[in-house]
């Protein structure tokens, strides 16, 4: 793909692998965007407003590449469930997950500003968990750092343990919907 030099707005080891995995060249640049949580919006405009917020930053930074921000959210009975602030937290959010599906959503920016060109979609994951007791949720908790992980989990880390099934992107509850960023990727590219 003929692609400006791109910039991933992200200090998230796993967007990276992802865009590696892709075999793109890419730089990248965290972006300071303060995240709006704003229960008047849905979570697909929500993720999305995040996601175009980080790629602002950074762009308005480094106008001439081509700047990507994401922003990945669970959503489970209509509440937004962020990352959690200690372990007790990380325990209830899995609590309140087991045996139920929830909704993890990725909004993704793509903004070049010396262009005036820009794209920002989301992408949405059904995950279902398995019924688990707070030994099993314990037992989860011990092999990986949830602190960091909106939802408390990471469904690459052992989430066979707790995930009975997804329906949609693997790569989207990653943090990264390669499949559509892909597409989005070859359309600017043309």
């Amino acid at each position: 793909m003929d692609l400006p030099p791109l910039i991933l707005a992200s200090a998230s080891p796993r967007r990276a692998e992802l865009l590696r995995q892709l075999n793109l060249d890419f730089q990248v640049v965290p972006s300071d965007a303060a995240e709006i949580f704003d229960g008047q919006l849905s979570p697909l405009e929500l993720c999305q407003l995040n996601a175009h917020r980080k790629a602002r930053v950074v762009a308005k930074k480094i106008p001439d590449a081509l700047v990507l921000g994401a922003d990945t959210l669970v959503f489970s009975g209509g509440g937004i469930m962020g990352k959690p602030a200690d372990l007790a937290a990380a325990r209830q959010m899995l609590a309140r997950l087991q045996g139920r599906t929830h909704q993890v959503v990725t909004g993704v920016s793509l903004i070049h500003l010396r262009a005036y060109r820009e794209r920002t979609f989301a992408v949405s994951t059904d995950v279902m968990f398995r019924s688990l007791t707070a030994e099993q949720i314990d037992g989860y908790l011990s092999r990986m750092n949830p602190l960091d992980k909106a939802g408390a989990y990471a469904i690459q880390e052992h989430g066979d343990t707790i995930v009975s099934e997804i329906s949609g992107s693997f790569s989207n509850v990653v943090g990264l919907p390669v499949e559509q960023l892909q597409t989005e990727l070859k359309a600017w590219a043309a």
